[in-house]
């Protein structure tokens, strides 16, 4: 039997949260643990429902969801609990986007997703994913190419960075590669170093616009 993903709403707009709610009801998979109407709130509810996901609006009262984000994942690591947030907004300006990956967020989406989308996107990030709108992605590859980053990977951490690329979670390239987990995020740690990035998900679309794609086998 599939776990099923607890999932916690976050925005000032009730009927966001009215139609999020519906939408996710459609998931057999998917079940919504509680919904906040600002960060503040979002940051009790993440602490009292324990979700693995928090869909997360930036523009909120009280506290934002950029700060909401950071909180949220800062008091998840203290429990070492699994949780991520995706981030669905309007916005699409370079800063916000960058301010919440930066903040901790693992994926970005706009407001005008398509149901299955917004479904996907919770199912890829609690499997470990990155799921991104395409504007937020050009975001950062553009970022990216700003800071010019190093090119020098050895044979291993391109093996490893590439298939991160497809989406694959930590625990999974280590059985793809016949290495450990250990070794993996050892390597991860040096990719990061030397491309400039502070996340996966950078990382990953720095891999998609500079390495071949992996062998599917």
């Amino acid at each position: 039997m599939t776990d099923v993903i607890r999932v916690a709403i976050v925005d000032d707009h009730a009927v966001v949260r009215s139609g999020l709610r519906q939408v996710l009801a459609t998931a057999d998979d998917i079940e919504v643990v509680g919904t906040a109407n600002n960060g503040e709130e979002a940051v009790a509810l993440a602490a009292t429902a324990r979700p693995d996901i928090v869909l997360m609006d930036l523009s909120m009262p009280v506290v934002d969801g950029i700060e909401a984000t950071r909180r949220v994942l800062a008091a998840a690591a203290t429990d070492e609990r699994h949780l991520r947030v995706v981030i669905l907004t309007s916005f699409t300006e370079q800063r916000r986007v960058l301010d919440a990956l930066q903040a901790g967020a693992s994926g970005y989406l706009l407001k005008d997703a398509t149901p299955d989308e917004v479904i996907g996107a919770i199912r890829a990030a609690h499997a470990g994913g990155a799921p991104l709108d395409p504007t937020a992605a050009r975001v950062l590859l553009d970022s990216q190419r700003a800071r010019q980053p190093s090119r020098n990977l050895s044979r291993r951490e391109a093996e490893v960075l590439g298939l991160v690329a497809t989406g694959l979670a930590n625990k999974q390239i280590a059985r793809r590669l016949g290495i450990s987990e250990r070794t993996v995020k050892a390597h991860l740690t040096a990719v990061f170093q030397q491309l400039g990035v502070t996340d996966r998900t950078q990382a990953a679309l720095w891999a998609k616009e500079h390495l071949p794609a992996p062998d599917p086998g």
